[in-house]
């Protein structure tokens, strides 16, 4: 009951966020190649939608965001995600949910949703959470971190596109919810897209950028880089 609650909860609060902006401003995908055939389907701003009377109800509907997530992998977490690719209905729609579980001293390590604000109110256990600004105007000034340490009821939000993560601090299991104002929101985390990327980006380039010793990059990018969701 409190689950249900909590996610009932949860859905409002991103349905208050998408509201801002009425429907995603944005392109769905990462791009979109022209091409020139007339029997290509067209995929912009979301899916192409099915005929209106073949909709059922189980079109708008999913089941099983009660069941926890594995979270035996190298990052401790797992993240449960309900967007229109789990749930047709919310083509169009500006909105998705997401459910995380987190072992203890899991995270959900630093990633941006390059479409979407995120958020989030823990259920369960305790998280300790950040995200950071972008490049500051003054060269000489730094990035912002802002953090908080959460607990079950509470709300934190992560505005689109910013460096974000969550850190479960706790000797014991933890779960959140999110809602994220995208049906697509898209996730790039961080270390797996710059160390995991295939092919990989030049060591030059990054030994350059992170201003460390080639090996330390080669020994990065030789590690197994996994998603969590």
């Amino acid at each position: 009951m409190a689950i249900r609650l909590l996610l009932t909860i949860t859905t409002i609060l991103a349905l208050a966020s998408s509201l801002a902006y009425a429907s995603d401003p944005s392109p769905l995908q990462d791009f979109c190649v022209a091409v020139n055939d007339s029997r290509a389907s067209v995929f912009v701003n979301g899916k192409i939608c099915k005929d209106p009377k073949t909709v059922t109800t189980d079109d708008f509907f999913f089941s099983g965001l009660n069941k926890p997530g594995n979270t035996s992998n190298p990052v401790g977490s797992r993240v449960t995600p309900v967007n229109v690719n789990q749930l047709p209905g919310l083509n169009t729609l500006g909105i998705s949910l997401v459910r995380i579980d987190y072992a203890p001293y899991g995270q959900n390590p630093p990633h941006t949703h390059p479409r979407a604000t995120e958020i989030l109110i823990v259920v369960e256990g305790t998280l300790y959470v950040g995200f950071v600004t972008s490049n500051p105007a003054n060269p000489n000034e730094k990035n912002k971190l802002f953090t908080k340490t959460l607990y079950p009821g509470d709300v934190f939000v992560f505005p689109e596109g910013l460096i974000h993560f969550q850190f479960n601090t706790g000797k014991t299991n933890a779960v959140a919810f999110a809602g994220l104002s995208s049906q697509n929101p898209g996730v790039i985390t961080i270390a797996n897209a710059v160390f995991g990327s295939n092919p990989p980006i030049s060591v030059d380039v990054l030994s350059r950028a992170f201003q460390v010793d080639a090996n330390v990059v080669k020994y990065l990018q030789g590690q197994f880089w996994m998603n969590n969701n």
